[in-house]
């Protein structure tokens, strides 16, 4: 990795290291509103300027390499997870075009709708299909957070949602995001060699 002096995006890492970010929904500080302490980075590999990668249970499978990014409007899902689930039957035809998706554009091979558990919440989720290489399996987008009611935190690599018993977390899968990263600085240069 290459890193520019001591700050991402303007923020210098001892200012980061300071910030309390809190999230709440009432007038009143509670014990089930959702805040983000430095305790939560704990275990991180610091400095970072990694995306939010977890894994979730879905499907009946432990899927790796999902990406959080609120910043898309489409959940998509790669055709082989579906594959590998024997779900591609249940796929409904849909052709779109995807347009940012590695920089390029992508035509879904249909979609599907189902159940998604993660940390014991159920929502039905509509996810575009793609086939290729993206380096994700799955990504969720605003729709899926909104239902959720769920806060990600990309410098705390952490994604904090409520639930009846109070607030669940889902950790980050940091290796695997800076994995996913390096192929992807890694292809980026072979298209670069080979133009």
């Amino acid at each position: 990795m290459i890193f520019r002096g001591n700050e991402i995006n303007g923020v210098t890492f001892s200012a980061a290291r300071k910030m309390k970010v809190s999230i709440t929904h009432s007038k009143r500080f509670r014990d089930d509103d959702i805040t983000f302490m430095e305790e939560d980075t704990d275990g991180l590999l610091l400095p970072h300027n990694d995306a939010l990668v977890i894994s979730v249970n879905m499907l009946d499978l432990k899927i790796k390499r999902v990406l959080v990014n609120p910043g898309s409007s489409a959940n998509i899902i790669q055709w082989r997870v579906l594959e590998q689930a024997k779900l591609t039957g249940s796929i409904i035809p849909a052709t779109k075009l995807l347009t940012g998706l590695n920089h390029a554009s992508v035509t879904t091979r249909g979609e599907i709708l189902f159940l998604k558990k993660a940390e014991e919440v159920m929502k039905t989720t509509l996810f575009e299909v793609v086939d290729g290489d993206m380096g994700f399996n799955i990504i969720l987008v605003r729709s899926w957070l909104h239902k959720m009611k769920a806060v990600p935190s990309i410098y705390h690599q952490l994604l904090k949602f409520p639930m009846p018993e109070g607030i669940k977390q889902i950790r980050d899968d940091q290796l695997a995001a800076k994995e996913v990263n390096a192929i992807s600085v890694s292809s980026s240069k072979g298209k670069e060699h080979a133009t």
